[in-house]
């Protein structure tokens, strides 16, 4: 008899494994691979730490450049010692230059540049006088590296004429308010004939200021009657890439009317505001520097806009 025999497979057996419950956290949900970030040890300093005095000179080392990079190409601290722009500037205003906006090459409509136009006052390096050299053997009026500051009254293109009590520009009288002042000493403010002065009128742009009494082409002790550079001429036309400028203060000012005209690359940069302003025609206090500071600076004019 054939016997039915069945044969048992060999179970192998696998050992229990057991995972350990651990509570919900949202960084295990979204960490990698669900593993727990570890803290990786301290990296060990490299070098030795920085002593103070090395600090302090790391930071004045960044600042002075910061500082020379802004004086190159954004703005420059200039100081007004004449009297050529009263009394829209005064004797011992410390001004503000912003370089930035007329600096040379194509400007970019999202940057604050423009091209300079009638009535900017402008700082630039004194060009020199060709007319009458001797005046540029001064030591407070060398061509280049003496600045100057004026309004500009002639951009490329113009014809500028001068009249008995006017100036023209391609045949038509500059909008200015003109008023009538006096001298009182050489570092103080003009004294306006007329206080108050006369108000504008519609179009005038700004003020300048005239000795009262005849036209200056008519006033024999006017020391500046004779406008060197027209030579004869009845009008100039400002060359390409040049300016014409003049002060405020017409009739005590060095200006295009005896030296010519300004060229563009000589220009520094316009005029923005008084930072600080010391009245260089006020007696000493009788104390000390502090005290002449404080007594003698014109608070009234820190932060006035030159317009």
């Amino acid at each position: 008899m054939a016997s039915n025999r069945t044969t048992d497979k060999p179970r192998t057996t696998e050992p229990d494994t057991t995972t350990e419950a651990k509570p919900f956290s949202f960084s295990r949900l979204f960490h990698r691979n669900g593993h727990e970030k570890k803290d990786l040890p301290p990296a060990k300093p490299k070098g030795p730490p920085k002593s103070v005095w090395r600090e302090y000179f790391e930071s004045a080392v960044v600042t002075v450049i910061m500082a020379l990079f802004g004086m190159t190409f954004i703005v420059q601290a200039v100081k007004v010692p004449t009297g050529s722009m009263q009394n829209t500037i005064m004797i011992g205003d410390h001004l503000l230059v912003n370089k930035f906006i007329f600096a040379p090459g194509e400007s970019l409509p999202f940057l604050p540049q423009r091209e300079i136009k009638h009535g900017d006052i402008i700082v630039f390096k004194y060009p020199g006088n060709p007319f009458r050299p001797e005046r540029d053997d001064r030591a407070d009026n060398r061509p280049i590296f003496t600045n100057y500051v004026k309004r500009v009254i002639g951009i490329p293109g113009d014809r500028i004429r001068i009249g008995a009590d006017h100036i023209y520009v391609n045949d038509q009288p500059v909008p200015e308010h003109r008023i009538a002042a006096s001298e009182v000493s050489q570092f103080a403010p003009l004294k306006t004939v007329i206080d108050p002065p006369p108000p504008r009128e519609p179009g005038d742009r700004y003020d300048v200021y005239y000795k009262p009494g005849p036209p200056d082409d008519e006033d024999p002790d006017y020391r500046h009657r004779e406008y060197t550079a027209f030579k004869g001429k009845d009008e100039l036309v400002v060359p390409p890439e040049s300016y014409f400028v003049m002060g405020d203060n017409r009739n005590n000012s060095e200006d295009s009317r005896f030296w010519g005209f300004v060229p563009r690359e000589m220009v520094i940069g316009r005029a923005m505001f008084v930072y600080w302003s010391y009245d260089e025609s006020a007696p000493p206090s009788g104390g000390s520097i502090i005290g002449d500071f404080l007594m003698n600076t014109r608070w009234s004019r820190t932060g006035t806009l030159v317009k």
